[in-house]
């Protein structure tokens, strides 16, 4: 199962992601404390995050030409988060500052023992992007859209743009509220936690509830599973891919660079298993760094990893073009 990207020779920029940028202040603690109790934290530190905002840093990593559509709070936390973000490539010429907000900010606490992590998180709703905000050159300015649908409408615009233009969108879908089922029905590849089929179903096992989720629309559906990789659903039936096994010290932002790798592999034209071994294997390897984009490899990094792990991808079948 081959994916095909239309070929826009005259897109500015590989991939658009419009969705949440953040500042993550990452607590490292022994073991999570039980209610009532103290620990002593072992490290505090402060990054860039946001589901997408942190796939455009990745992809950008890996060299592609990205743009990033977004808010920033008007205060230091915004300057740190748009700073984080530009100075990794990233084109940030349509963000908006949106003066007297509060930039999204996450404080996360980290088990030491096997990096699994805890959110919590604060946004400032004037930070909403609503869809008469958003211009249509922007959002249809790349071979490939990528979105979180935190701001329903706003998605949903860039969506129907999208459709009308063209061009693929990917969505990364983890809550349920209103407008979420017409994402799911207007979106072309749909990868979402394994939380959110069973949220939007009620059905309580995840495999189906994905098979359920997949009835829903006309396009792709998968979910990630954390170490055991992820479940795509193809016209023969589910498609486990695995995890790999590595040493995790954060899992923070696996997720959103595995988006990542996804929108890597359907740009480079790969099969389907393919394009899941290589983000199940950028998805791992960040998550033996503190925080969400530290730990995302550099290209030649993650092929060598999968070269070592995976004897197929020595054969020089598949070509990586940037």
């Amino acid at each position: 199962m081959r994916f095909a990207i239309p070929c826009a020779k005259n897109s500015p920029f590989e991939v658009v992601g419009l969705g949440l940028n953040a500042v993550d202040d990452l607590c490292v603690v022994p073991h999570f404390p039980e209610f009532n109790t103290k620990v002593k934290m072992i490290s505090l530190e402060r990054q860039g995050g946001g589901q997408v905002a942190t796939a455009m840093v990745a992809l950008a990593r890996w060299g592609l030409r990205v743009r990033y559509i977004g808010k920033v709070g008007g205060d230091e936390l915004g300057r740190f988060s748009l700073e984080s973000i530009a100075s990794q490539g990233v084109d940030v010429s349509c963000v908006t500052v949106e003066p007297g907000a509060r930039n999204q900010y996450a404080f996360i606490l980290i088990d030491a023992r096997n990096g699994e992590r805890t959110i919590i998180w604060d946004r400032d709703p004037r930070l909403m992007y609503k869809p008469g905000e958003l211009s249509r050159e922007a959002v249809c300015s790349g071979r490939v859209l990528h979105l979180d649908g935190h701001d329903v409408g706003a998605t949903l615009q860039a969506l129907s743009w999208a459709r009308e233009e063209g061009i693929p969108s990917v969505i990364d879908l983890d809550k349920v509220e209103e407008g979420t089922e017409e994402m799911v029905r207007e979106v072309d590849y749909l990868i979402s936690s394994s939380r959110f089929p069973c949220r939007l179903t009620g059905i309580s096992d995840p495999e189906r509830a994905l098979m359920a989720l997949g009835r829903m629309t006309p396009g792709f559906v998968a979910m990630t599973l954390g170490a055991d990789g992820c479940l795509a659903l193809t016209p023969d039936g589910p498609l486990h891919c695995p995890g790999f096994q590595v040493r995790a010290v954060d899992t923070t932002g696996a997720g959103d660079v595995f988006h990542a790798g996804f929108i890597f592999g359907l740009l480079q034209g790969w099969e389907l298993l393919r394009i899941l071994e290589f983000a199940n294997c950028v998805a791992a390897m960040k998550c033996t760094r503190l925080g969400g984009r530290p730990g995302i490899p550099l290209l030649s990094q993650a092929l060598d990893f999968l070269r070592e792990r995976l004897p197929h991808w020595r054969s020089p079948r598949d070509t990586v073009v940037i």
